[in-house]
Order: structure tokens, then C-alpha cells, then sequence
């Protein structure tokens, strides 16, 4: 049964380290989204993995 997930890790490029950091990436980015009302969020990633979340946040203002 391991060989078998090896071969698909191997597939995949992805060990089951960074299946670990994918979950708290994407924990992160809800929470992100959770506290967000207005804005947009941009993620930067490098060699499959997210290494920045960037949140511009817009304040609306009523006249």
C-alpha cells in the first residue's frame, strides 16, 4: 500500500509534507476570506507551494 502512495506522490511531485502545508494554506486563506468585506486577495506561490497571501482591503465610504 506505501509503494502505491509513493508512486502517486511521485506522480503528483508532492510528498505528504506538503500535503500538510497545502491544509494550512488553505486554513490561512479561510480565515483571510472570513475577516474580508471588501477587497481582493492574491497569492504568490513557488515550486507548488503558497509562500505569500497578500489582502488589499478596500474601506467603503458613504457620502
Amino acid at each position: 500500500m506505501s509503494e502505491t502512495r509513493s508512486v502517486e506522490n511521485a506522480r503528483n511531485g508532492r510528498a505528504d509534507g506538503q500535503r500538510h502545508d497545502i491544509a494550512i494554506s488553505i486554513e490561512k486563506l479561510r480565515n483571510v476570506l472570513e475577516a474580508l468585506r471588501f477587497g481582493s486577495v492574491t497569492l504568490t506561490v513557488h515550486d507548488a507551494r503558497v509562500v505569500q497571501i497578500d489582502v488589499t482591503e478596500k474601506t467603503r465610504l458613504t457620502a
